[in-house]
């Protein structure tokens, strides 16, 4: 996605370069703010709003994948204090978090986020006015009517009319460009995490694992007899179990057959994203699908065969799923996950 629309009427040149020479995510979160507000039908626009946008778009990368932004961005510890000082959990609603900071008056809460105003309501403009510093940009924004995107001010911007109606044309394209260069920018600080362009929004629902239930785990419960779970040792059977991945699905962000293990009812939730510890539960978790494999063997769904040959590349049979392989792709995956902040199981 490196197109943006053209308009006669506004810098389009300065548009393309907005997100030049970004050491950090604030550039790309401010615009995203900008776009969300212009939606909401307002022009003049308080920085406190943009600001608390910004939080409340990076809440769910920064909180449940574990998403580095790099060192000189501080909106992770923001989000940090935020949820070790308030009522806002982990997996917050976007538009609660986005309500609770714009309403609050809580002299710590407000510093916090106007930490966000030392440089990126100005920097952003320097497209329109380069080389020139921070009281020069606000009071070159000040004389420019349509030139630049918007007027700058102590606590407001004034969106210019001409960008108003461009961005109101053109909202959806402009937040795939925005979110597009952000998932740029943030996989080069996070080399080891996978799928890093879905993880920057909070989906609007998880997938139904009812498909993977019906037609894998469901037959081999019922034909199998004293399947033990991989994490408590008790038995299971098709009244008594959820589906667990592996590795969590906020460090792989998939639903592959591989990763899917049954588990006791209600030990999924307190497992929650920890991760699996290999030495302890390895083994176990290998066995069981290698069984699952071999039980159902020729009923196996294409959709899950072809889900194995990620994995194994010419998966074929239940002998084609070797011990060796699973672990040579599990291990770096959890070490990596480690190292990004997730907990292993006790």
């Amino acid at each position: 996605m490196s197109q943006l629309p053209f308009s006669p009427h506004i810098n389009n040149n300065a548009l393309a370069s907005i997100f030049n020479n970004t050491s950090a995510t604030y550039k790309f979160y401010w615009f995203l703010g900008i776009i969300e507000e212009v939606e909401q039908g307002r022009r003049e626009i308080e920085k406190k709003r943009i600001f608390s946008r910004m939080i409340a778009n990076a809440w769910y990368p920064i909180n449940y994948f574990k998403i580095s932004f790099g060192t000189q961005d501080k909106i992770a510890e923001i989000i940090e204090y935020l949820v070790t000082t308030t009522n806002l959990v982990e997996n917050e609603d976007k538009s609660k978090i986005y309500n609770f900071l714009t309403e609050s008056l809580d002299k710590e809460v407000i510093k916090y986020l106007f930490h966000l105003d030392k440089n990126v309501p100005h920097w952003f403009l320097s497209p329109w006015f380069k080389g020139h510093k921070k009281t020069e940009i606000y009071r070159q924004s000040l004389a420019s009517n349509d030139y630049a995107m918007y007027r700058l001010e102590k606590n407001t911007i004034t969106v210019n009319e001409n960008w108003l109606t461009y961005i109101l044309s053109n909202a959806k394209i402009l937040k795939e460009y925005t979110l597009w260069n952000l998932a740029l920018f943030v996989q080069s600080k996070n080399p080891l995490i996978p799928d890093v362009v879905n993880k920057l929004i909070k989906p609007a629902k998880r997938n139904s694992l009812t498909y993977q239930r019906n037609n894998f785990w469901n037959i081999y419960l019922n034909e199998k007899r004293d399947v033990r779970c991989i994490f408590t040792g008790e038995q299971l059977d098709e009244s008594n179990y959820e589906l667990d991945h592996f590795v969590p699905y906020s460090w792989v962000s998939h639903d592959l057959i591989w990763n899917l293990v049954p588990v006791l009812s209600g030990f999924n939730s307190s497992k929650n994203n920890k991760l699996p510890i290999l030495e302890k539960h390895f083994n176990s978790f290998y066995n069981i699908q290698k069984d699952a494999l071999n039980l159902i063997d020729k009923r196996l769904k294409k959709r899950f065969r072809d889900e194995y040959i990620t994995i194994f590349k010419s998966y074929q049979t239940p002998e084609d799923f070797k011990y060796q392989k699973l672990m040579d792709t599990l291990e770096p995956q959890i070490s990596a996950a480690s190292n990004n902040g997730f907990e292993f199981l006790e």
